[in-house]
Formats: C-alpha cells, sequence, structure tokens
C-alpha cells in the first residue's frame, strides 16, 4: 500500500473532528472521501497534508511515518494537495506560476534544476494548458485555472495526490473532461484521493468510497455498495423516521405566490453557481428546495435576498422592487436565517433578539419577543447568556427566532437541521409546523435531509448542480434515488 491511515484522531477543543478513522490507498488507486459538512473529509486531507497535525495515529506513506510533519517536507516525501480556491500570482504567466512550485524550500539552495523548464512545459501539456503558457492566469477561463492549479501540483511529479472539490464551479461537461484528466494521472502508479460533493461525479470516477459522518468512517467499500448502504443513505437523506406530522397537502395550481424566481442566474467569477432558475413559492404553503452540498440551494436564497449579485427576477408578493438591497429586501418581509447563523456571539440571547426586532415599536417588539420565546422556550431560559455560550442546536434556534422578530411574510431557512441532535431536530420540526398552522407567513427550507423536507413541505424542488432538477408536490416526490443514485 502507498498511504495507510491507522486510528487517526483529531480534536478541536472538545469536538472530536476525526474520531479513529482507517484507511488505505493502493498505487493507481482512485479514493473518493465523501460525507455531508462536518463529516470531518477537509479535516482528514489537512492531516494528511500537515496543514494540521494529529492528536494521534499513523500515517504511513511507503511505511514511512508522515504525520506530523510539515507541508513542506511532506511534498517532499511525494505528496501534493490541490485545494478548492485557485490562487495563482495574477502578475506572472501560467509557465512563471509552474516555475515557483519548483523553487527549492531553503533559500541557501537557491537555484533552478536544469530541466525546470521542460518539466513545467510537460505538466502543462498533461493538464491540457501547453498553449497558455505565456498568458495571465486572469485570461483563462474558471476551469482552466482549476487545470493550472493541477498542474502547478503535478510539477512536482508527486505520488499522492489530494483533490479538494475538484468539482466546485464546473459545467457539467467540464466536469466530465475534469474526470477524465484525473484517470490520466493514475498512468504513473499515482495514488489520488478526492473530496466532493458532487456524489455522482464521484461515484462515476473512482475506484473505491470512503464514507464519513461525525469524524468517524461509516463505509469503506466499491462506489455502489458504498452509495446502496443504509447508513450512507441516512446520513445523506435524513434520519429515515416516519413523519410525525401531517401528509402535506398538494398546493392548487393556481395559487397565489408569495415568491416567484425567475431565469436567476449567479455567477462567482467564472464559476456558475446557478444556472437558469425558476420556481415559485406558494403562499402561506410551506415550500423546500433539497440537494447534497454544493448544489446551489445558499446561492439561491442569497440571491433572492439580495446578498450576491444575480441576473433574472425575484418577484415578492407580486412586486418586482426597483432596488433589490438586502436591507430593504429584509425589511419589505422577505428574511432569511442562513446556514451559518451569523449570531452577535458576544451579546446575549435577549440583545441578539433585540437587534432582529429593531424596527419594531416597543410594545410589538415586546409581543413578537414573548412569541418566539414561546417557541423555543429554552431561549427564555437563556436570555442573558451569550450567544457564543450556547450549544449548536441552541444557537439554531436563536438565529431562527432572531429572524422571526422581524416578522417576516417570507421566511427562509437555510440547512435549519444541519448538524442538530435529534432533540433539537424535533423541536425545529414542532415551530416549522406552529408557523405553518398559523397561516401568517410562507416558509421556504433549503435543505440537504430529505427526510425533514418531506416531512414539512407541500412543494419540492430538487437542485443539481446550480439547476433544478424536478419540481412538484411533495406527495409526488420519489425520494429513493433522487440525490445520490
Amino acid at each position: 500500500m502507498l498511504l495507510e491511515v491507522t486510528d487517526l484522531l483529531k480534536r478541536f477543543g472538545g469536538l472530536k473532528a476525526v474520531d479513529g478513522v482507517s484507511f488505505a490507498v493502493d498505487r493507481g488507486e482512485i479514493l473518493g472521501l465523501i460525507g455531508p459538512n462536518g463529516s470531518g473529509k477537509s479535516t482528514v486531507m489537512n492531516l494528511i497534508m500537515g496543514v494540521l497535525k494529529p492528536d494521534s495515529g499513523s500515517i504511513l506513506l511507503d511505511s514511512r511515518e508522515i504525520g506530523g510533519r510539515s507541508p513542506n517536507r511532506i511534498a517532499g516525501h511525494g505528496v501534493s494537495m490541490v485545494f478548492q480556491h485557485s490562487r495563482p500570482l495574477h502578475q506572472q504567466t501560467v509557465l512563471q506560476n509552474l516555475y515557483l512550485a519548483l523553487l527549492p524550500n531553503r533559500l541557501f539552495n537557491f537555484r533552478l534544476s536544469p530541466d525546470i523548464d521542460s518539466r513545467a512545459h510537460d505538466a502543462l501539456k498533461l493538464v491540457g494548458l501547453e498553449h497558455f503558457a505565456g498568458r495571465k492566469p486572469s485570461e483563462l477561463p474558471f476551469a482552466g485555472l482549476r487545470r493550472l492549479e493541477l498542474a502547478k501540483s503535478l510539477v512536482r511529479k508527486p505520488s499522492l495526490l489530494l483533490l479538494d472539490e475538484p468539482f466546485a464551479g464546473l459545467s457539467a461537461s467540464e466536469m466530465e473532461e475534469f474526470s477524465d484528466l484525473i484517470r490520466q494521472l493514475r498512468s504513473d502508479e499515482r495514488a489520488i484521493i478526492l473530496v466532493d460533493h458532487n456524489v455522482k461525479g464521484v461515484r462515476a470516477l473512482v475506484d473505491r468510497i470512503v464514507a464519513m459522518s461525525s469524524g468517524q468512517k461509516i463505509a469503506d467499500d466499491l462506489p455502489d455498495h458504498v452509495l446502496a448502504s443504509p447508513r450512507v443513505r441516512e446520513v445523506y437523506l435524513g434520519r429515515g423516521d416516519e413523519a410525525v406530522f401531517r401528509r402535506p397537502h398538494s398546493p392548487a395550481p393556481d395559487a397565489p405566490s408569495a415568491l416567484k424566481v425567475e431565469h436567476v442566474s449567479v455567477r462567482y467569477g467564472e464559476a456558475i453557481a446557478l444556472d437558469d432558475v425558476s420556481l415559485s413559492v406558494p403562499r402561506g404553503e410551506v415550500t423546500a428546495v433539497v440537494g447534497l452540498n454544493g448544489a446551489g440551494k445558499t446561492s439561491l436564497f442569497n440571491a433572492i435576498c439580495g446578498i450576491v449579485p444575480a441576473s433574472g427576477t425575484v418577484e415578492y408578493e407580486g412586486r418586482t422592487p426597483r432596488a433589490r438591497r438586502a436591507y430593504e429586501i429584509a425589511r419589505s418581509g422577505v428574511v432569511l436565517c442562513p446556514e451559518t447563523r451569523e449570531l452577535f456571539t458576544d451579546m446575549t440571547v435577549q440583545e441578539n433578539l433585540g437587534i432582529g426586532g429593531n424596527a419594531l415599536a416597543a410594545a410589538e417588539k415586546r409581543r413578537q419577543t414573548e412569541f418566539v420565546e414561546s417557541l423555543f422556550p429554552r431561549l427564555a431560559e437563556r436570555r442573558k447568556q451569550f450567544a457564543r455560550t450556547l450549544s449548536g442546536g441552541e444557537q439554531q434556534q436563536l438565529a431562527i427566532a432572531r429572524a422571526l422578530m422581524m416578522k417576516p411574510s417570507i421566511l427562509l431557512i437555510d440547512e435549519p437541521t444541519l448538524g442538530l441532535a435529534p432533540i433539537i431536530f424535533d423541536a425545529i420540526s414542532n415551530v416549522i409546523e406552529t408557523l405553518r398552522e398559523s397561516g401568517e407567513l410562507s416558509l421556504f427550507l433549503a435543505e440537504q435531509n430529505l427526510t425533514f423536507a418531506l416531512r414539512h413541505a407541500d412543494l419540492i424542488h430538487v437542485m443539481e448542480h446550480g439547476k433544478i432538477k424536478w419540481s412538484g408536490p411533495a406527495g409526488e416526490f420519489d425520494a429513493g434515488s433522487a440525490l445520490i443514485a
């Protein structure tokens, strides 16, 4: 075996980000490392590369212990990592960026190898950038920048290549081309480990998959076997238990829309995050957009709320506002509870709620505070507690409560169940049902957990790679293979 990882452990405070993980990778093998956000995938990659030091466990490369060594020493042993975000030197040419990757680690050894030019050109040819050697990185398309990052790693001829989110931001055709390129890289008996949220892309490319959840390995097998595993499907699709609330009904085809999105696209530089998305959120209903991490759900919510620039149109209660600045949209009644919560951590629970209700008159603010505290009794008990001292589940409750303090007519909640314990999961479910029954607002959820979405949503939109793959009533949705098949 080229790489052997044994009982790897990494703590951040009291959290075990990686908990006793073991796996091996042979020469010429492509291994996919998958799991939802917070599962420990990136931490494992950073431990192998030396960006982080393990608390315990072993990382053997060619029977040599590399765990805990510095990144430059690990790179010298034949390990290279391509990070998700491209950061070339834009004032230098593509070829000069590769020269930089070949510089020695110590200044007193500062001399260029006689074959540096041929090695750099060989790497560019391997990734299909040989005709761009004299161009600046800013002249490359997004997929070209990803190829440049790959070339910078390959120029040192690593025996083990680590790829972090290689498909992020690529179109479907670019992803196929990049997959073909990755397959070619094993020709020199090079082993490859890749992390990506595009499970279908990983499945089609790799020889084997290691699946992780909450820092632990939960599967290690052939791709089809791993993705058919009930445990893996539970991690990706939800807990699998029966819905405890009534079956959502199907909205009438002519039901009025609280929110209508038409032909909305979002780009981050050259990367396409959202591609011509159109959908509607019926008034007074619960709507969910579901999809794996990286599908575009957060970009959709940010576009609706004016947080990121977007093309296309968004109507709120039948109106298309002239100005789409985020604070104006929020004050108009379209309020986002973000996945990252964005709490004021050095303020108390009461102060965070007060900021949410800042635009309300004093009497109305008191009534709304009483309302949200009735929804979340834990917050009432912790009024004077700093937000940073709350548990993750309590912070999620505070984030939703603060959004409700603005008295929204349309509430968007991004990943309401992410990382929650079952008891908090059920508390959030109870709140959503209470809000639905009140009939005073329309709810729009972005969820990876299909069990949760189907428990509550009347209407489902499935996103994949920045596009809407399926839309319809929840009762007509087949969750069996929608996201990871």
